[in-house]
């Protein structure tokens, strides 16, 4: 019996599915209001042999998508969470809201950023900004992040 290889190269068929798969899955809960880095699975299968542009790609759209669905809970749910003693710590939000209020749309281009970006998100929504000029500007700063992370690998 041949033993379970963990080769990385090893990646084929609908295995590769699967991968491209889980990317998004990963990247898509790693821009929500849940704690997630996605960065460390797109460099393994980046550095396992799959395509870095299709990498790019699917994080890159898990991630845009993860964003729209805080921006939609923000306007679907702001309101709510706004009130004490809910999910969101109110301090959170608020810092966002002010951070927003102060900055604008132009604001989004941090949504990758760790800590600040996914409240962000969630902020615009529930302040209801545009969704094209959000859309625009989180692909931007988002796209702009994972390429700066596979770059080596281009």
């Amino acid at each position: 019996m041949e033993a379970l290889s963990l080769d990385p190269i090893s990646l084929n068929g609908y295995s590769e599915y699967g991968a491209y798969l889980a990317l998004f899955i990963v990247s898509f809960v790693a821009a929500t209001l849940i704690p997630l880095g996605s960065e460390i699975v797109l460099l393994g299968l980046v550095e396992s042999g799959l395509s870095p542009v299709l990498c790019l790609l699917v994080a890159s759209v898990g991630n845009i998508c993860g964003s729209l669905m805080n921006y939609g809970l923000g306007i679907w749910l702001g309101h709510k969470l706004l009130q004490p003693n809910r999910w969101v710590e109110p301090h959170k939000l608020q810092r966002a809201i002010n951070h927003y209020q102060r900055w604008g749309l132009p604001s989004q281009l941090l949504a990758w950023v760790p800590i600040i970006g996914d409240p962000l998100t969630f902020a615009a929504g529930v302040l209801r900004v545009n969704i094209w000029g959000f859309l625009l500007l989180v692909t931007v700063g988002k796209v702009g992040r994972y390429l700066a992370i596979i770059w080596p690998a281009l």
